[in-house]
């Protein structure tokens, strides 16, 4: 069993450090966000098809599901085209730290969702989160619309992650997964239809783009959701929580290796993004302890 733990935990890494290498992908591919995301989900929504095919899943659900697997995929598309286009016009560094505020966001909507109390200690973590923030803003002002355009992926993805909290109680993370990415897809598709961007230069690609999605889809995307909901079943949420939040770490060392200069920031913007980082982790902990606390007391 220990030896089981340690394998997944390894592989949990493997796994956080793939999300790292996502934001390496989207600057690296050429295309704009709102096309990148329509690749990255309808290839990923392809490969997640066929793996439902060969484990003979049931795809079929209710009307009320569908619906909830809709708002949640044009939910997860829009935070994928808004965290794309904050790294093109700004740097991963900058969109990921403020990607880190994801966390902080799900705190303020949880108390309103499941209609609970607002804690102390959540409110003295949002303004050292605001006090992070202060500090990136001040020095990188020159990417100011990377990172409001981040900040509003980081919130809807807290939205989204609510949802999913839901959902994930009743059905397959596969099947989720399948119908958030497809229906996303046809979302997108809409929208590019309105724009007129479906032409012949729409598909044609360079060589080194189509590997580029073909990975973001297929390992990025498809492979690592699934391994991450095999690993839960050995590891805690608590274990995979603390790990995911290496996320902008690992991805912000990559992004040095890969851009160099481009990607080194102002000492206090590191300052400012770690203050952010040790919040969202000292969060997840007092919430860990407050949850072990409350089992106790109920048994």
């Amino acid at each position: 069993m220990q030896k089981d733990r340690l394998g997944s935990l390894i592989h949990l890494h493997f796994i956080v450090f793939i999300y790292g290498f996502t934001a390496i992908l989207g600057k690296l591919i050429a295309i704009d966000s709102l096309s990148l995301v329509w690749y990255r989900m309808g290839l990923a929504s392809v490969f997640i098809l066929v793996y439902i095919r060969v484990s003979k899943f049931q795809l079929r659900v209710t009307r009320k599901t569908l619906l909830w697997f809709t708002f949640a995929g044009i939910v997860v598309a829009l935070h994928w085209v808004t965290f794309f286009w904050a790294i093109k016009v700004s740097t991963v560094s900058i969109a990921l730290a403020m990607m880190s505020t994801g966390a902080f966001f799900t705190a303020l909507i949880e108390p309103i969702v499941f209609k609970r109390k607002v804690i102390g200690y959540e409110l003295f973590f949002g303004l050292l989160v605001i006090i992070g923030l202060y500090l990136i803003f001040r020095v990188e002002s020159g990417y100011t619309q990377g990172m409001i355009i981040a900040l509003v992926s980081a919130f809807l993805v807290a939205i989204f992650s609510i949802i999913n909290a839901k959902l994930v109680k009743k059905h397959k993370p596969s099947i989720i997964s399948f119908y958030e990415l497809s229906l996303g897809t046809l979302f997108l598709t809409i929208l590019l239809g309105v724009r007129g961007s479906f032409n012949t230069d729409f598909f044609v690609l360079m060589p080194s783009d189509w590997w580029y999605l073909i990975i973001l889809s297929l390992i990025c995307t498809s492979y690592a959701f699934i391994v991450s909901v095999k690993i839960m079943r050995v590891l805690t949420a608590y274990t995979v929580m603390l790990t995911n939040n290496l996320e902008p770490v690992y991805g912000i060392l990559m992004a040095w290796a890969f851009f160099g200069t481009e990607e080194k920031m102002s000492p206090l913007f590191y300052v400012g993004a770690l203050i952010i980082l040790l919040t969202v982790i000292a969060n997840g902990i007092l919430k860990h302890k407050a949850s072990n606390k409350q089992r106790r007391l109920k048994d």
